[in-house]
């Protein structure tokens, strides 16, 4: 049941929480991820880095709201993967989710120096997290 609410926290922010049935702070996960997916532009820059324009989904990026999605977007899957199950390590669990996280921040900070599309790294947050829930499957 805990991956179950991971994979729904990753598929969109705060779908875990409301499966888990943490009503309130899924909606108000929610309201920040579409906040900031506008603030950001992110889903615009998402449709232009998969048709192959890496420079067009940069162009269109607002840095301020982007940086701070990949931390929030790490989080949110850890809170919905942690409060599935009572008496789950809360430090040690956290980390892949940390890593996860710097991982996605960096390349945002990062993205103009980068080869590759800006997505691929925000597609490479979820391998940490996969191995983390792996890991600590449990606890």
């Amino acid at each position: 049941m805990r991956n179950i609410a991971a994979l729904f926290s990753i598929l969109m922010p705060g779908f875990g929480q409301l499966y888990n049935r943490q009503f309130f702070k899924g909606v108000i996960f929610i309201l920040f991820e579409h906040w900031d997916n506008m603030a950001g532009n992110i889903n615009k820059a998402i449709q232009l880095d998969f048709n192959g324009l890496h420079q067009q989904a940069l162009d269109v990026f607002v840095y301020d709201g982007v940086l701070f999605y990949p931390g929030f977007y790490a989080y949110v899957v850890w809170d919905a993967w942690y409060y599935a199950k009572e008496g789950a390590n809360k430090t040690t669990t956290a980390i892949p989710f940390a890593i996860a996280g710097f991982l996605g921040e960096f390349g945002a900070i990062f993205a103009m120096k980068l080869p590759v599309p800006t997505l691929t790294i925000g597609l490479l947050m979820i391998i940490p997290m996969i191995i983390g829930m792996i890991i600590f499957r449990k606890q």
